[in-house]
């Protein structure tokens, strides 16, 4: 059992962290540090924030089934002196699309998510017109459609969420940043700030999102974690489009209800994705290249659009296979990361926060073993393959 904890970063995850442990321990000291309290460039509060169970690998669908009933929970939860926090939570669905080439790898997939217990229906091209007639199938096989358990919410409120809880459970939030880890051979000491502060710790927890690459290099670790821009549109329009989930196209282009409008986005081609953009600019060429001709041929009312706001977000993008990196380095006994999400941040904070807090408190996972996203996958370079990646 460890009674310092320092945790580098507030969003989702460092505060799931916090209050996971504050409330399986209170006698456990615990401390995070975020430099911009407000949020502003946080993916927690700039992502479309979503949870989806149509994952291809058993461990990601069950992390986002306790994440589902954690945000289901979040009033009673997270409830601060009688006042319960609202999120906003949509369960519109995810709407999976396949052409022929992507039917076979859908249909598995469906087939693992309903054997863990996740509400997904599949459906031919006949069963997608008559649910959404607005569609163009022309050109699909197969579609899967969440009925339950998945949707959006609203990040920004998450997070404050988590982390007015964490607070009142007594995790300390310090308004600084992270200047250097000092180590002593296979164990962090201290953590200290730009401010000069220095805080001793049992255990460090390196949860700094898109930042988290430069804190691991203070202990000469190599994370393959980067900041990779991601931007999001919101667009109106005349359409019509009754039940609308949130669709993801065979392209990879999505989009999904967002008040009387829509937002939508899509993930650059590979060759061109470098990190580090700022995130004051919006990739409008994408938009007008790849989104909305997608768009306007999947769902033929889309042809009218206008963007009315735009606006970057940082996926911290583990460059190895796209999903976390949860636990302790092999060389370094008492820091535990918990980085690299690769956009599912939002949905998987709560089970990470969870087992973080076992694995601090116990030493092992005692619920979900997320032991296979650890750190030793990358360095004996055995990446955790996951087909559904949005």
């Amino acid at each position: 059992m460890s009674s310092r904890v320092v945790i580098v970063g507030g969003g989702v995850i460092g505060s799931s962290i916090a209050y996971f442990l504050r409330l399986s321990d209170p006698t456990v000291s615990v401390t995070v540090i975020e430099r911009d309290p407000t949020y502003a460039r946080s993916s927690s509060a700039l992502s479309a924030a979503s949870i989806r169970q149509q994952f291809s690998t058993p461990l990601s669908v069950q992390m986002s089934l306790f994440g589902i009933e954690f945000l289901r929970s979040i009033g009673e939860r997270l409830a601060v002196d009688g006042t319960q926090p609202s999120i906003d939570l949509h369960e519109g669905g995810y709407l999976f699309l396949a052409t022929s080439a992507g039917a076979g790898t859908l249909r598995e997939n469906h087939a693992l998510q309903q054997r863990l217990g996740a509400d997904i229906s599949l459906l031919d091209t006949a069963a997608l017109q008559a649910r959404f007639p607005w569609l163009n199938t022309d050109d699909l096989a197969a579609g899967a459609f969440g009925e339950s358990g998945e949707g959006w919410f609203d990040g920004y409120g998450l997070v404050q969420a988590l982390r007015k809880k964490a607070q009142a459970l007594g995790a300390r939030y310090v308004a600084d940043d992270v200047a250097a880890l000092q180590r002593d051979g296979s164990r962090v000491t201290e953590v200290v700030t730009a401010s000069g502060e220095r805080y001793v710790c049992d255990v460090v927890v390196n949860a700094a999102g898109a930042w988290s690459r430069r804190v691991a290099q203070m202990l000469d670790i190599d994370l393959p974690v980067y900041a990779r821009r991601r931007s999001i549109f919101n667009v109106s329009s005349p359409a019509q489009l009754e039940h609308c989930p949130l669709l993801i196209d065979p392209t990879g282009v999505y989009f999904r209800p967002e008040g009387k409008s829509f937002i939508c986005g899509t993930s650059p081609a590979a060759d061109n994705d470098p990190d580090d953009l700022p995130l004051d600019e919006v990739d409008h060429a994408l938009f007008d290249d790849v989104i909305w001709p997608t768009l306007a041929n999947r769902v033929p009312q889309f042809e009218a659009l206008r963007v009315q706001n735009c606006w970057s977000g940082y996926y911290e993008y583990n460059v190895f296979d796209q999903n976390a990196i949860i636990g302790r380095h092999p060389e370094v006994d008492n820091c535990i990361f918990a980085n690299g999400f690769s956009g599912h941040g939002l949905q998987q904070g709560p089970a990470t926060g969870r087992g973080v807090s076992e694995l601090i408190l116990h030493g092992r996972y005692t619920t979900l073993d997320l032991s296979a996203l650890n750190f030793a996958r990358v360095l004996e370079k055995r990446p955790f393959v996951e087909k559904n990646v949005v």
